[in-house]
């Protein structure tokens, strides 16, 4: 009988496996998608899925986001895209903390809303998406709002963590536990036309000075509102920033927020 290596070697179209044989892989060894998925990396293979990766990515780097634990901070404007995009890169194991239900005001901009989920828990959405779209991937559902009380538990075990909160004073408590706990949170805020972007590691103090004017309450965008297009601008550059922390490559926006003006399609590098 042919081992699950041997199995893997056969299926393989030069170093790239099929979506089909990693599903058949799993029913044959009677093994997850994700056991299989990380048995195809050991043999420097890459999952098929992954091949527009590759000129990017190695195979070495795809382990390495395989084996990752990101923690995403709200599932709404922000975490929605975030969500689904660390799915599709292969981030292996993503938490996603929100304490929210999806409201009618949600569905102009939020990737996971639709009507048909009006009331249906965030997290639990972003479950049900993630499995559809990458079932290699685990995502574990804590519907519960981050604070002080629970976010060192929350947060514990990560490799990188990303801010899609909506208010100051969550962000300053998860910039405060995240450094304590020894671990870089990419941040990101949006509000109407504009949105920034900047990375924070242990020992940095960039939140605290980008937010030293409004420690109580939202920021601008309960001012401003959030159009459909600045979410997905903004996640964009902060699955980039979380991508380069968990394979260490190139440089990111530590020290220096990237100010987004899509309105007059400016980008702005402000350093910290």
């Amino acid at each position: 009988m042919a081992t699950l290596e041997t199995f893997l070697k056969d299926a393989a179209q030069g170093d790239l496996v099929s979506w089909s044989s990693q599903v058949l892989a799993a029913q044959r060894f009677d093994l997850t998608l994700a056991g299989v998925e990380g048995a195809i990396l050991d043999l420097d293979l890459l999952p098929a899925r992954y091949q527009r990766n590759r000129n990017m990515i190695s195979i070495k780097q795809q382990r390495r986001l395989f084996d990752s634990h990101a923690v995403v901070i709200g599932c709404g404007g922000l975490g929605g895209y975030v969500l689904e995009q660390l799915a599709r890169l292969g981030v292996g194991r993503i938490t996603a903390v929100d304490p929210d239900t999806f409201e009618e005001h949600n569905l102009n901009r939020q990737l996971l809303s639709s009507p048909r989920l009006l009331g249906h828990a965030k997290v639990e959405v972003a479950a049900s998406r993630i499995a559809d779209i990458n079932p290699a991937v685990t995502l574990v559902p804590v519907r519960a709002a981050f604070g002080e009380d629970n976010g060192a538990e929350i947060v514990a075990g990560a490799d990188v963590v990303v801010d899609a909160v909506d208010n100051v004073p969550t962000r300053f408590a998860l910039a405060e536990i995240c450094g304590a706990a020894g671990i870089p949170l990419v941040h990101g805020a949006i509000a109407g036309w504009y949105g920034h972007v900047a990375t924070q590691y242990p020992g940095d103090t960039t939140l605290q000075k980008i937010y030293s004017r409004f420690k109580n309450g939202k920021g601008v965008e309960s001012e401003l509102g959030n159009p459909s297009f600045t979410p997905g601008v903004a996640a964009s550059f902060q699955v980039a920033e979380a991508c380069k922390v968990l394979i260490d490559e190139g440089d990111s926006l530590r020290h220096r927020k990237l100010h987004l003006n899509l309105l007059d399609m400016e980008v702005v590098e402000v350093p910290f």
